[in-house]
């Protein structure tokens, strides 16, 4: 993801490009960058907003769908007379209502997948805009400020410390990516199969406070066979932040690059941006992770195991009161048709 240099590059750029009420079109600055595409620093007159333009050379034949539009963006097709006819062209821009500071972070993080992602071609690099723009357009319905609470970091923490396992035994990256399904809020952190693993992250000194979201999340008639992975953490100064295990993950999938996008359009589906990472201060240590089977003897409640009238049921399990024998990670994902 973009860096805060590439930022304020963007911002410079617009300062530069402002106060232009005349004519009708686009005032731009070319963006150098190591990919087939070509892109502009605009602003499009008259109206002046602040806008980034791709363009790509695509097959006369695509069919464009509906272009992503969120909370202070849209994704627009502008004439192509204007900007030069031999691309397909894609004017990324800010809405008057949209935060500045954010729209500048979303369109640096668009180059900057661009750039990395440059010797694919245009056709890929093409799916690629639209699926950040797309995870962009999630993050901002959500409401998000880019900076977690600390629940939620301690849970992203958990779930990419299985993710990380999962890569480890030898899932592929883009495989273990697809698994990974709590960013989109699924029922399941994993969802592998038929079946699924739920994450769960403490850093309680005493017991294992495990919050269980639904009557579904634990019900193995819904996903069969279930593991609940329960990962206790110390906050601890010799440990990690949360963007050190980002780090870590990032490194195991370089050089992939539909991996590579993928997991950062994760993160920012989740709520994380690079931009703030300095706001983690929190360290942690792993100290161990339990990979407990969903049973008839795990205790849950289930919408099979109670009255109809309850409709809904958000409760905390304490899994040290599990006694379950834990699973090897290998043989969970044999059981799940992975390995």
């Amino acid at each position: 993801m973009a860096g805060q240099t590439d930022i304020e590059r963007l911002h410079s750029a617009w300062r530069a490009l402002g106060g232009g009420t005349q004519g009708d079109g686009w005032r731009t600055i070319p963006v150098a960058v190591a990919a087939p595409c070509q892109v502009l620093v605009g602003r499009r007159v008259p109206g002046d907003e602040e806008a980034v333009l791709v363009g790509f050379r695509l097959s006369s034949a695509r069919s464009f769908g509906p272009l992503p539009e969120g909370r202070g963006f849209r994704v627009e097709r502008p004439e192509g007379q204007f900007l030069g006819g031999a691309h397909e062209w894609f004017s990324l821009f800010r809405q008057a209502t949209g935060s500045l500071a954010m729209f500048a972070t979303m369109a640096a993080d668009v180059i900057a997948l661009l750039e990395a992602s440059g010797h694919v071609g245009d056709e890929r690099l093409y799916q690629l805009f639209v699926g950040r723009i797309r995870a962009w357009q999630e993050f901002m319905e959500k409401g998000r400020d880019g900076v977690l609470g600390a629940e939620a970091e301690v849970g992203l923490f958990g779930e990419l410390l299985v993710l990380s396992r999962l890569l480890d035994v030898g899932v592929p990256a883009g495989v273990a990516l697809d698994y990974w399904q709590g960013p989109m809020d699924a029922i399941q952190d994993f969802e592998i199969g038929p079946g699924a693993i739920e994450v769960k992250a403490t850093i309680a000194a005493t017991g294992f406070p495990a919050t269980i979201g639904s009557l579904e999340q634990l019900d193995d008639a819904v996903r069969q066979p279930l593991f609940v992975a329960g990962v206790r953490l110390a906050v601890d100064d010799s440990g990690d932040r949360l963007p050190d295990l980002i780090a870590a993950v990032r490194l195991k999938v370089r050089g992939q690059i539909d991996s590579t996008a993928l997991l950062d359009s994760r993160f920012l589906q989740v709520g994380y941006l690079d931009a703030f990472s300095d706001r983690y201060v929190r360290r942690f240590l792993h100290v161990r992770t339990r990979l407990l089977p969903v049973n008839a003897d795990f205790p849950r409640l289930v919408r099979g195991g109670v009255l109809p009238a309850i409709t809904r049921a958000r409760y905390v399990v304490d899994l040290d009161f599990v006694n379950s024998a834990d699973v090897d990670l290998a043989a969970a994902l044999k059981q799940l048709g992975v390995l």
